[in-house]
């Protein structure tokens, strides 16, 4: 990191719906005032005026000012963002990945949640649930027609408060309550397994405070369990991105330590910066560096990095470096093209703003802004082809999207053809359920099931690859920029 962002601050990167933003965290910086437009703030004064004093009911002063700068902030770009003490206190949490609750890793299936692994440690592990329990309802209220962000905040509360969670475990057919203490909640980010004699399989699913340590753990255990490494697939399927420093850790991991991972460019001095892989980019003041505990043989270990449209920012950061680097082989689908650097300025103890101040380049000069990483090998979701990936919204999608600064959007006319029969495959599927036929959930990743990660493992093996016979390069939106 250099010298004025290792200053300032801490760096963080994501997406937006179930992401977070690349940004500079700054304590109480104050810039000096620009030259204001008195005659448009005479306007806004007359307005705020007129509100107060003529509107059909009272109103409250301070949510009048939250809202205009909240408004005047969001009329920018996407993740440009005012944060009250609510939305600034979940995002503390997003970052650190401390919060308070179960302890479950969670998905949704027919409508109910779906344990995907308790947090190992956690009240819910301690309680005994299991990977595939569907909880079906929160205390008294019924989990289907909740969605997740309703049946994760009925989860979520005080310390040492309870919930009890009504539990149906499929391979035992019954269902039983479950009386679980809520507490706080360190979430983790990385796991990983031998998914193979001689392959190991390692996901990093959102970028915090103790994913690098994680992480080095995570492979330290896999070189125990398998001292022969012959490939390793780094899965940053569906990671939103989190911390910068985090992804510039984890891609040092596999690249010499003169190698540039990520640079920044935008408008302010501290934007203009280079990273590369060596600790004085990563570690925060007087940190230990945890690389140090890696194998040796880690750096050169044959590596496949899969990525899908939901990978964004931090993750994206990291797939652009070992490509550009010829370090490892991306295979799956485009990513989500979440490329601007965003600066979190506190502006008091429980409120902050968030400003977009840079874009970010992989380190061959690429904008991923508005276009994200293109994998070199692509694949479908299921061997049967991809389900609705076209769909899923990407950075060109968002209205008042950044462009990626790097001369005209194009039209992508196979995205919008995609997209069409995306859609019409998606009321197929609404007509199969409301006559009681449920699709077919994608399988987990990492499980046996996963394709994407059958075919990276044969990629290592040198077999033959079921490559998408479909999935093109996608072009950003040239209607949707600003």
């Amino acid at each position: 990191m250099g010298a004025k962002l290792k200053v300032a601050g801490w760096v963080t990167a994501g997406a937006v719906a179930g992401a977070l933003a690349t940004m500079q965290f700054q304590a109480i910086a104050r810039s000096p005032v620009a030259q204001l437009p008195l005659e448009e703030l005479q306007q806004l004064a007359s307005v705020f005026s007129m509100v107060k004093s003529d509107y059909v009911e009272p109103v409250d002063e301070k949510k009048l000012i939250t809202d205009a700068i909240s408004g005047m902030v969001s009329g920018l770009d996407p993740h440009s963002q005012f944060f009250d003490k609510k939305t600034f206190r979940e995002f503390r949490e997003g970052t650190t990945g401390k919060f308070v609750g179960v302890g479950i890793e969670m998905t949704m299936e027919d409508g109910l949640v779906k344990v995907v692994s308790p947090i190992e440690g956690s009240p819910a592990f301690r309680a005994g649930l299991k990977s595939g329990d569907l909880i079906t309802r929160i205390d008294d209220t019924p989990v289907k027609g909740l969605t997740v962000d309703q049946a994760v905040k009925r989860m979520r509360g005080e310390p040492n408060t309870k919930v009890v969670l009504t539990i149906f475990r499929k391979a035992e057919t019954r269902s039983f309550p479950v009386t679980i203490t809520r507490e706080e909640i360190r979430q983790q980010s990385v796991r990983a397994k031998i998914v193979e004699p001689g392959y190991g399989w390692l996901r990093v699913s959102q970028f915090q405070d103790r994913t690098v340590d994680d992480f080095v753990r995570k492979l330290e255990e896999l070189a125990k369990q398998e001292p022969n490494l012959k490939g390793l697939v780094l899965d940053l399927r569906n990671d939103p991105g989190g911390l910068l420093e985090a992804s510039v850790a984890i891609a040092a991991a596999f690249l010499p330590p003169d190698a540039t991972v990520v640079s920044t460019n935008g408008q302010i001095a501290e934007s203009k910066a280079t990273f590369k892989a060596s600790p004085e980019y990563y570690l925060r003041r007087g940190g230990t560096d945890p690389m140090k505990r890696l194998p040796e043989a880690i750096r050169n270990v044959p590596l496949v990095v899969l990525v899908n449209e939901g990978s964004a920012s931090a993750s994206e950061i990291v797939a652009g470096a070992l490509q550009d680097h010829k370090r490892a082989i991306v295979m799956g689908a485009q990513t989500f093209g979440k490329g601007s650097v965003q600066t979190v300025r506190q502006l008091s103890p429980e409120t902050a703003l968030k400003i977009t101040t840079a874009r970010y380049y992989t380190p061959s000069g690429k904008s991923i802004q508005a276009k994200g990483i293109v994998p070199d090998v692509m694949l479908d979701e299921t061997a049967e082809g991809n389900v609705f990936a076209a769909l899923r919204p990407r950075e060109a999608d968002l209205e008042k999207h950044l462009n990626s600064g790097q001369g005209a959007e194009e039209k992508d006319e196979a995205r919008e053809k995609a997209r069409a029969e995306a859609l019409k495959r998606a009321e197929d599927e609404r007509a199969k359920m409301a006559a009681g036929q449920a699709p077919k959930p994608l399988p987990e990743f990492g499980s046996a099931e996963d394709f994407q990660l059958a075919q990276a493992i044969n990629r290592l093996k040198g077999k033959p690859v079921l490559v998408s016979k479909t999935a093109v390069e996608r072009k950003p939106d040239a209607t949707e920029t600003n």
